[in-house]
C-alpha cells in the first residue's frame, strides 16, 4: 500500500504579516499532483490543518477545495492537532462525502478507517491532540477516576484502546495518525507549546504496536522509528510543508511516501515540497548586508544589522535593498558595563527614562534635536493631561 504523510499546514498562518495563503495554495496543488502521479491508495494529514481555531474564510475555502480534488484521487484521512478545533473541524464529520475521513473523536478512537490494496485491509485510527484536561476525563475507564493530568497517561490509554482493537481483530496492518510531541524530536519556533505542569512530550515507546506512526506537530521532517520499541519500528514526523519562521530556515521540507507491504514492513521516501521563496538570514554590518543584497532579492529575509550606532533610516534603507525583507534586528557593537535593559527609578524624570530607553535601543543618546522632541511631546502630554482633569472637575461641580 501506498500512503502519502503530511501534517501542519496551517492554513490562514502569516509570516511575520506576509500572507502566505497563495504559497499554500501552491502547495495543495503539489500534493494533488503528487496523489496521481504516486497512486497513493490513501493521504494522511497528521493535525493542524488550520492555524486556529477560527480560521479565515478564504483558509476554509482553500481546505474544501482541496480535500474535494483529493477526494477525487484517494482516500483522505485527517485528525486535529492543538491549533485546530477538534469540535469545529470535527463538525459534520459523518456528513462528509466518501473519500475524507475526519477522525476527530477522543472517545471513538478505537473505530478505525478500513483501506484495502491487493493484500487485503490496513486500518487507519486517529489520535487527534489529546488536551490532558479533557481527555482524561472522556478516556478514563467506565466508572473509574479521571486519567493522570499528563499528555503522556492520555496517550497510553488512547493506544491501549488501539492496541486492544488490532488484537481482536488478528492484528492487520495497521497506522496510527498521532498530534504530540514525542520526547526526542527537534522542535521550532513556530510550535505552539503543549506543556501541561511542565511537561509536554511523551515517550516514543507508548506508540509500539502498530505498523506505522503518522506524527504530526513538530515542523522538522524526521524519523522518530529509533524511539519506538519492536521489531520493525517506523514512526515519523512529516513536517510542515512551508517554513512558518525563521528558525526552520534549514529545513528541507517535505511529504512522506509511505509503502507498506503483506506484513506491514514499510519503507519511506521523503519527497521535498517546493520552496518559491527562502529564508534567509543576513547578519553583519549594514555596508555588509547591503553589498550582499542583490543574492537575495527574491528571498525573505531576516536582518541583524550589527553598527555602534544604529544607522539612520535603518527600515527604509533595507526595505529598498531587499524587496522581502521581512524583519529587521539592531543590535549595538558598542561596548557597554551591562547588556541588561535600564532600570527606571521613581526619582528619574519621563525624559530621562525616554533618553535611556532611546541609548539602550539605539546604541546612542539622543542628539540635541531628539531632545527638543522629547521635551515636546511631553509638555503636549502634561497639557492633555491639565486639560482633561480640568474638564472632568467643571463637570462634577
Amino acid at each position: 500500500m501506498k500512503i502519502l504523510h503530511t501534517s501542519d499546514w496551517h492554513l490562514g498562518r502569516t509570516l511575520h504579516g506576509e500572507n502566505l495563503h497563495e504559497y499554500q495554495r501552491e502547495f495543495q496543488d503539489f500534493l494533488l499532483a503528487k496523489v496521481r502521479e504516486t497512486g497513493a491508495h490513501a493521504l494522511v494529514i497528521a493535525g493542524d490543518i488550520y492555524d486556529r481555531s477560527v480560521p479565515p474564510v478564504e483558509a476554509v475555502e482553500l481546505l474544501h477545495e482541496s480535500l474535494a480534488a483529493l477526494a477525487e484521487e484517494t482516500t483522505v484521512i485527517l485528525t486535529p492537532g492543538n491549533h485546530d478545533s477538534a469540535v469545529r473541524l470535527g463538525f459534520g464529520a459523518k456528513l462528509m462525502r466518501p473519500g475524507i475521513h475526519i477522525l476527530a473523536d477522543v472517545e471513538g478512537i478505537e473505530h478505525p478507517v478500513s483501506v484495502a490494496d491487493e493484500h487485503g485491509e490496513v486500518l487507519f485510527f486517529g489520535l487527534p491532540f489529546l488536551d490532558p484536561d479533557l481527555a482524561r476525563y472522556s478516556l478514563a475507564p467506565k466508572g473509574g477516576d479521571p486519567l493522570p493530568r499528563t499528555h503522556e497517561d492520555v496517550t497510553v490509554q488512547a493506544m491501549d484502546r488501539v492496541r486492544a482493537k488490532l488484537e481482536t481483530l488478528g492484528h492487520p496492518r495497521s497506522v496510527v495518525l498521532a498530534h504530540t510531541f514525542v520526547a526526542g524530536g527537534d522542535g521550532s519556533d513556530s510550535e505552539r507549546d503543549l506543556s501541561v505542569g511542565g511537561v509536554a512530550s511523551v515517550p516514543g515507546g507508548v506508540f509500539a504496536g502498530v505498523d506505522y506512526v503518522a506524527l504530526g506537530h513538530l515542523h522538522g521532517c524526521q524519523n522518530m522509528s529509533a524511539l519506538v520499541p519492536g521489531e520493525r519500528p517506523a514512526a515519523w514526523y512529516s513536517g510542515s510543508p512551508l517554513a512558518f519562521s525563521f528558525s526552520e530556515r534549514h529545513h528541507t521540507k517535505a511529504v512522506l511516501l509511505v509503502e507498506m507491504d503483506s506484513s506491514g514492513l514499510v519503507e519511506v521516501e521523503r519527497i521535498p515540497t517546493p520552496v518559491r521563496r527562502r529564508l534567509i538570514e543576513l547578519d553583519g554590518s549594514l555596508k555588509e548586508i547591503l553589498d550582499s543584497a542583490p543574492n537575495y532579492s527574491e528571498d525573505w529575509v531576516h536582518a541583524i544589522v550589527r553598527e555602534e550606532t544604529r544607522p539612520a533610516h535603518l527600515q527604509q534603507v533595507l526595505s529598498a535593498a531587499l524587496p522581502h525583507l521581512l524583519f529587521t534586528e539592531f543590535r549595538s557593537t558598542r561596548e557597554t558595563e551591562s547588556s541588561a535593559a535600564p532600570v527606571v527609578t521613581r526619582e528619574a524624570s519621563p525624559a530621562e527614562v525616554i533618553s535611556e530607553f532611546f541609548d539602550y535601543v539605539t546604541g546612542a543618546e539622543p542628539s540635541a534635536v531628539q531632545r527638543d522632541i522629547i521635551e515636546q511631546v511631553l509638555a503636549d502630554a502634561r497639557a492633555r493631561a491639565d486639560f482633561t482633569e480640568s474638564h472632568a472637575q467643571r463637570k462634577a461641580s
